[in-house]
């Protein structure tokens, strides 16, 4: 830099500012400076300038795997979710670091906040990590969580009306005629366990409330929620319906039962949780929950950015909206 502002007859300072596209410097000499500049291959170290700014002009984007430790970023809902987000920290000319922890010890989010690689932190559900990222907010403003508003939570969130959702799943299959409805999904997770709620109020309000063994713990993946749908036809139980707690776990349900010569919808109707793009392609095209994931991107950016400004904001929910198709 001090080379180039030899060659310009300009001061150190000016250089400084005309690279970074200060109005503070007039157009001929700014011109003047990135014409010398580019001449002489000379290009800003923006780590260096980061570092004395006391920026990096990128924000963190943290998912906790605590109760999925085989779940993928390849995930449709996290591919959908992530991309998402992406366009919009994208937008506001931030970068974007991607961080996956699959098995959580204690202190790692204060680790990852004092690893001082990000301006603000953008986490991706709160799996088995409540307590942690509640502790975390008492110290650290610059940060919204995709997941549940719990009681008590001291950290902002964004998320859809799980247990409405739920409810809207449960009544739209009593609605069809069916009564023996399973329930699948790894109900420890807050936003599942509010999916449950919805579900178990609606089937108690209509006057059958659901038995244990209607309630099945299946796993995020594929893989692992097909075996579970496996092993529950290989049992031979008797159910007419499966609200499922994602898309991924609906798709594995209908494969399974398809591959059993069960039909879709008529023999056992299938509803899922998201609303992903594979939802609307398949055949059969899935009934799902949707959960408007622009909007709550667009949210978790919005709010993030206006924390790291010194504002105090509050959590966000946004409604949830059940999508018709042939599954059910």
């Amino acid at each position: 830099m001090s080379d180039i502002a030899k060659m310009a007859g300009v001061s150190l300072s000016s250089v400084s500012r005309a690279l970074g596209g200060s109005s503070l410097v007039p157009e001929p000499q700014r011109q003047r400076i990135l014409d010398l500049a580019e001449a002489h291959g000379y290009s800003v170290n923006q780590a260096a300038r980061n570092l004395r700014l006391r920026t990096t002009e990128t924000i963190g984007l943290v998912l906790p795997m605590g109760h999925e430790t085989g779940q993928k970023v390849t995930d449709p809902f996290l591919l959908e979710l992530i991309g998402n987000l992406s366009e919009e920290v994208f937008h506001r000319g931030y970068d974007m670091l991607m961080s996956k922890n699959p098995a959580p010890r204690t202190g790692w989010l204060k680790s990852l906040v004092q690893s001082h690689r990000f301006d603000a932190m953008l986490v991706l559900g709160q799996s088995d990590q409540h307590d942690n990222i509640n502790a975390l907010a008492a110290n650290y403003a610059p940060m919204v969580v995709w997941g549940e508003r719990l009681p008590h939570q001291a950290y902002c969130s964004v998320g859809v009306d799980n247990a409405l959702g739920g409810t809207l799943a449960t009544e739209h299959l009593l609605s069809r005629g069916r009564r023996q409805i399973l329930f699948l999904g790894p109900a420890q997770v807050p936003e599942v366990a509010s999916r449950l709620r919805g579900y178990v109020e609606a089937l108690t309000d209509f006057g059958l409330p659901p038995k244990p063994n209607q309630i099945i713990d299946a796993h995020f993946t594929y893989e692992s929620a097909y075996e579970t749908v496996c092993a529950l036809l290989a049992s031979r139980r008797k159910f007419d319906a499966i609200f499922a707690a994602s898309d991924v776990i609906a798709v594995a349900a209908i494969t399974a039962l398809t591959k059993t010569g069960r039909r879709v919808p008529e023999d056992v109707a299938v509803c899922g949780f998201d609303d992903v793009a594979m939802a609307r392609t398949m055949a059969p095209s899935l009934t799902t929950v949707r959960q408007d994931l622009r909007m709550g991107a667009q949210l978790m950016v919005d709010l993030l950015f206006r924390r790291m400004n010194g504002e105090k904001t509050t959590s966000a929910v946004i409604p949830a909206s059940l999508i018709e198709r042939a599954s059910t």
